[in-house]
């Protein structure tokens, strides 16, 4: 079939098999343009691996490091004249690339919050591996089933205290506008805090820890975002930042945990980038079309995979590792955060109408990212060929572990 976007809202319901190979492609190519990672990990599992910086890391780790790797995420398969989900053909490009070049890689398709997940992937180290040496946690979802209760929690981004009004951008028509944001109750704190905080991951390294997998030196990374002054009220102040703070909280326990095995927890505070969750957030997208054009300018911006390959030669895997900072974050958002940058945004926010929204924006560059993830506007991808939607992870064909 001739696949084409199809956008409904903030929402791209197709997605291109040619285009999303293409995307893993170039992020393949700029890590074999940087260099070999020196003393990188070599059995990496990804939690959260089918899309932007988790699907990096699983690129760098493999590319970069010469790493085995694991990935678990929740894709959804073609069906009849429907697509499979961005993240699925994304699996399966990496997984291509990944055998072709002599690489271990295997996937799960499945709910990450759940404990027969951690049981088949343990299943799988024990099989396979023996130990693993580097856990990245980079899991988002809007819901999660927790796996003791069963009780069934939602995310929400809303502010704490009282509404919040400011000016936003309706994607669809790509006009300016006024939203306001009601102030969130303490059950949907809690709930965004069970979602989105650091349970799951505490979670995660105890049952990698009780089956005795963690090997000498382990490290873990779960990535959060911190945001500028411009959002702190909806974003940093609000029920998101509640989950980050606990997230970041996990991070302390964890590593006082690792440093038994001479091993590390850390959080990495990513830059902001176009997703298609972060899509559907009020003021978030205003804020990152202002970011992006002022960080192009100034030829500081950085994408996915370029963060990666900076956290990881930087930060992680160096004999001396950039300073975090006062809360123990390693700051990837340095570039983000840079007092000219945020100063040019904030004065540009405050002076936007809509007579003067080019003169300030990246609207076309937000759009072409956004297209971008579905594996669409790729150079070199010939989009009037006729393909086949029903592509197969490698891994995921070979039978499963019992």
């Amino acid at each position: 079939m001739i696949i084409q976007p199809k956008i409904r809202g903030f929402i791209c319901t197709t997605a291109h098999p040619a285009g999303c190979a293409k995307n893993v492609q170039n992020q393949i190519d700029y890590v074999k343009s940087q260099g070999a990672v020196a003393n990188g990990p070599k059995n990496v599992l990804v939690i959260g691996s089918s899309t932007g910086y988790g699907l990096a890391s699983r690129i760098l780790a493999t590319f970069g490091c010469g790493a085995a790797t694991m990935g678990i995420f929740f894709e959804k398969q073609a069906e009849k004249k429907r697509t499979a989900s961005a993240g699925w053909y994304n699996s399966v490009a990496f997984e291509q690339k990944a055998k072709e070049a002599g690489f271990y890689a295997k996937s799960f398709n499945g709910d990450g919050f759940s404990d027969d997940m951690r049981r088949q992937v343990i299943d799988a180290i024990k099989a396979d591996w023996g130990k693993v040496d580097c856990v990245i946690y980079s899991l988002a979802a809007p819901r999660r089933q927790h796996p003791k209760t069963g009780e069934l929690a939602k995310s929400v981004l809303k502010p704490l205290g009282k509404t919040y009004t400011n000016t936003s951008i309706d994607l669809t028509t790509d006009k300016l506008e006024t939203v306001t944001l009601p102030e969130a109750t303490q059950e949907e704190v809690d709930q965004t805090i069970s979602v989105m905080g650091g349970e799951d991951w505490e979670f995660w390294i105890d049952a990698l820890e009780k089956e005795g997998l963690l090997s000498d030196g382990a490290k873990t990374v779960a990535y959060s975002y911190v945001g500028p002054q411009l959002t702190q009220a909806v974003y940093r102040n609000g029920t998101i930042g509640q989950a980050k703070d606990h997230l970041e909280a996990t991070a302390k326990k964890l590593d006082e945990r690792l440093k038994k095995i001479n091993g590390q927890a850390a959080i990495s505070v990513n830059k902001a980038l176009v997703t298609q969750s972060s899509s559907a957030i009020p003021f978030i997208p205003l804020y990152f079309i202002l970011l992006s054009r002022v960080m192009k300018e100034k030829n500081v911006d950085e994408d996915c995979i370029a963060q990666i390959y900076r956290l990881f030669t930087s930060a992680l895997y160096t004999k001396n590792p950039i300073d975090c900072d006062e809360k123990g974050r390693i700051r990837m958002d340095d570039k983000e955060m840079l007092e000219d940058v945020q100063k040019i945004v904030g004065e540009n926010w405050d002076k936007l109408t809509q007579e003067n929204f080019a003169e300030y924006s990246d609207l076309d560059g937000y759009h072409k990212d956004f297209l971008a993830l579905f594996g669409f506007g790729l150079e070199g991808v010939d989009y009037d060929a006729d393909v086949d939607p029903d592509q197969k992870i490698p891994s995921m064909c070979e039978p499963s572990i019992s």
